[in-house]
């Protein structure tokens, strides 16, 4: 209380800080969760030659299937790509009475469900290669705009995740100077008392526990306060705002993982939190702490 201005600074200075870590963990679960949603409903279709044997069919997936990129691949026969492609163009019944009037155009295919966008072009440079080209009768699917809006996604996420990390980064030596100059005026202030604690033979352990556990006392605030932050940040959008996405946000999503794991959360936002603050103030009592009396 004798600081209060620099203590209030301190813990506003933390609770920033704290909240953009929390922002940042459930907003890369979110992302992870949403590059997944998407990996799912994304994949490359390679369209064979009718001339095809079906152990060149059977050889290019056994192929495919020992890429470290894939998680599946499916052989669909001409008989069942063209069952798909009226499943799929039901509503067109133009379409499908131009089918039904001639022989099956549909070729054979092979679908390939990615593990990672990041390196999906290592299935693409695969495909491109001279053998495996000369079994396809059109280039694969992962082309033209389905490319672009793939690298784009990717991207986006590869960024955001670099400026979270980045502002963590700066926040966080932010809060841990303020700490360290709230620690020194402290002691500055309290410096009549420190020199009779130790004329009367206080040691330093002792001399320094108290700015310790204020500091650790900041910590603990800044994380309850940065938890009811974001709390309230996702109660505001669900109920009063109505959104249940924000760009590649899915703020549904993110308000379900942060309920799922409210107290593990809390936990980790403590932790580094009493962390954040213990260390600040230890170096700074051993920076300052160091005088001598007479």
């Amino acid at each position: 209380m004798r600081n209060i201005s620099l203590g209030v600074a301190a813990i506003a200075v933390m609770v920033v800080t704290l909240t953009i870590i929390l922002f940042s963990v459930i907003t890369n679960a979110t992302f992870v969760n949403t590059i997944a949603q998407i990996t799912d409903k994304i994949d490359i279709s390679v369209f064979l030659k009718d001339s095809d044997t079906t152990q060149q069919s059977a050889q290019l997936v056994s192929e495919l299937q020992k890429l470290p990129n894939v998680k599946s691949v499916t052989y669909l026969s001409k008989a069942q790509a063209l069952k798909q492609y009226i499943a799929q163009n039901a509503g067109n019944q133009q379409l499908l009475l131009a089918i039904n009037d001639t022989s099956n155009p549909i070729p054979a295919t092979i679908i390939i469900k990615p593990n990672d966008l990041n390196k999906i072009g290592d299935i693409k440079v695969f495909l491109d290669t001279s053998s495996v080209a000369a079994l396809q009768s059109d280039q694969a699917s992962y082309s033209g705009s389905l490319k672009t809006a793939i690298d784009r996604i990717t991207h986006a996420t590869d960024v955001l995740r670099e400026i979270g990390v980045i502002t963590v980064i700066v926040f966080s030596i932010i809060c841990a100077l303020i700490i360290f100059n709230t620690i020194q005026m402290a002691i500055f202030n309290r410096r009549d008392e420190i020199t009779i604690m130790r004329l009367l033979g206080a040691s330093t352990t002792f001399i320094r526990g108290p700015f310790i556990v204020e500091s650790v006392i900041y910590g603990t605030l800044a994380a309850i306060i940065s938890v009811l932050i974001i709390n309230s940040a996702f109660l505001a959008s669900s109920n009063a705002l109505q959104a249940s996405s924000l760009g590649l946000l899915d703020i549904n999503y993110a308000n379900q993982y942060f309920d799922r794991n409210f107290w593990n959360l809390l936990g980790m936002q403590l932790a580094i939190g009493i962390l954040l603050g213990a260390t600040s103030s230890t170096i700074a009592t051993r920076r300052y702490l160091k005088f001598k009396t007479k």
